[in-house]
């Protein structure tokens, strides 16, 4: 990190921090300021700290209602600069001709300005109107330096608070926006991340996605997007079945990302979604996607099933299996957590249910029982979060449960097809291959340690989760020894 951004950052901080100083000494003066000096501190360090804030946004275990509000309002967008900052990067990535590719480039007004690029109108020398998307001159740099500063502060937390950082596991929690923004540094990730979602939004009637025409690391031109924002568009003028069907294939190509493909839009907010009458919603933006393994997208499918059937304890274990039970959570006190707050949220439609602050409060309370929660739940959060604040411009009278009920069976014959490919079929045996080879040497070492009386068994809070599991296994583990003693001492005959 250059030492002038060091000292920005820190002059930044520190403003925040004299004024915490403030409101100590003098406890009588309002704090309503505070939540809304940390979003502008955040928005002021740039494009790096705004997508911590957003995350921060869907974090109620960490920042109070107050501040996660104020957060909800972090925007990456900034001021635009004048084209002229962007030429020298088009001569760099296109070549000196770059103009010849081009008939006409509205310079005057950008499409948009945001912190790591700005979009123009333009028309390609065929005719073919496009948007044109310039990364802003050395942001790559900017945003990788303050990468590395944050990876130093979160192992020096760890170090620091070791009970928090078990719960909260902050250096991962940084990965999974490490991950997400540095596709967005390079715009040819961000061509691929399109072409792949044009492919998967194609089986629904409502939905699009812009066609890139090409890209480079720090240049895109793509095809228009017709219409205006959902934020902006007049509903109105949208047919009951438009805004219906497109509410609905919003929501179910989020639910197949989550579930089936485990590549999601991490960003799907108003903004991001254009709507125009007879045309099909295009989604765009896709620099910031999410990805999930296939476990964490099977649990989560059990985490909706419990919601959709008011299964409050079912929620519980199932969100138990996201992440880690710490040796002093209290799961029983989680599940009596859950068993009180999904009767509330089961049936509830948009009109009366925010999901996303809905799924965070779940993270809340699991925190609060020394639950660790895997990091991408959070990505998660935020996706879910912005989906459904679109949604509800349109089609507010929708349920999310009623949609993912509705798309259940779809994905549960994916997941079982998947179950049953060649590849898993070869990834289960090679699994019973390996126990069966570890095994012996895990009987052996669990006789020895019997033998030299060293065999300990560690019980806690635990233990009433997964009490009938454990006593199996112990029960399974002494059969197996006494079998392999007796193998060893039994008479041998001539």
């Amino acid at each position: 990190m250059t030492a002038g951004r060091l000292l920005t950052v820190t002059r930044v901080l520190a403003g925040l921090l004299g004024a915490e100083l403030t409101r100590a000494v003098r406890p009588e003066e309002p704090d309503d300021g505070r939540a809304r000096a940390v979003r502008l501190a955040l928005e002021r360090l740039g494009p790096f700290y705004v997508k911590v804030g957003q995350m921060l946004s869907t974090r109620p275990d960490l920042v109070s209602p107050r501040t996660m509000a104020e957060l909800a309002l972090l925007h990456d967008r900034v001021s635009a600069a004048p084209f002229a900052m962007f030429e020298p990067v088009l001569a760099q990535e296109l070549g000196e001709d770059w103009e010849r590719r081009f008939e006409h480039i509205d310079r005057s007004e950008p499409l948009g300005s945001a912190s790591l690029a700005q979009a123009y109108r333009a028309v390609l020398r065929g005719g073919e109107s496009v948007v044109l998307k310039i990364q802003r001159p050395d942001i790559r740099s900017l945003v990788l330096d303050d990468m590395a500063m944050m990876r130093r502060a979160a192992r020096l937390v760890a170090r620091a608070f070791p009970d928090f950082n078990a719960v909260i596991d902050v250096e991962s929690s940084l990965n999974v926006i490490f991950e997400a923004m540095e596709a967005e540094l390079d715009l040819t990730v961000e061509a691929a991340n399109m072409d792949r979602a044009r492919e998967l939004v194609g089986e629904f009637e409502y939905l699009d996605v812009p066609e890139v025409v090409w890209a480079t690391p720090r240049v895109i031109v793509q095809s228009t997007a017709p219409g205006r924002s959902i934020r902006e568009v007049d509903t109105g003028s949208l047919t009951e079945k438009e805004r219906l069907g497109i509410g609905r294939d919003l929501l179910a190509f989020m639910y197949r990302g989550y579930f089936v493909d485990r590549f999601f839009h991490a960003d799907p907010h108003p903004g991001n979604i254009f709507v125009a009458p007879g045309h099909p919603a295009h989604l765009i933006d896709w620099g910031m996607v999410g990805r999930i393994d296939r476990r964490m997208s099977m649990t989560l499918v059990t985490v909706l099933l419990s919601l959709a059937h008011n299964d409050g304890p079912g929620l519980a274990r199932a969100w138990v299996e996201l992440g880690r039970a710490t040796p002093w959570a209290d799961v029983p006190g989680f599940a009596g957590d859950m068993a009180l707050l999904v009767p509330r949220i089961a049936t509830a439609s948009l009109e009366d249910l925010d999901f996303g602050v809905t799924l965070t409060s779940v993270l809340k309370y699991s925190t609060r029982r020394g639950i660790q929660t895997s990091p991408v739940v959070s990505l998660l959060g935020k996706s879910f979060s912005n989906i459904e604040g679109s949604v509800r411009h349109l089609a507010p009278e929708l349920a999310l449960t009623e949609v993912f009920t509705e798309e259940l069976r779809d994905i549960l014959i994916h997941l079982a097809a998947e179950s049953l490919s060649e590849i898993q079929a070869a990834r289960t045996a090679l699994d019973l291959m390996i126990g069966n080879t570890l095994a012996p040497e895990q009987l052996r070492g669990l006789v020895r340690d019997m033998a030299n009386r060293e065999f300990t068994v560690r019980t806690g809070r635990l233990r009433d989760a997964r009490a009938p599991r454990t006593r199996t296994a112990l029960q399974t583990a002494a059969i197996a020894a006494a079998l392999l003693w007796w193998s060893r001492h039994r008479p041998r005959h001539r």
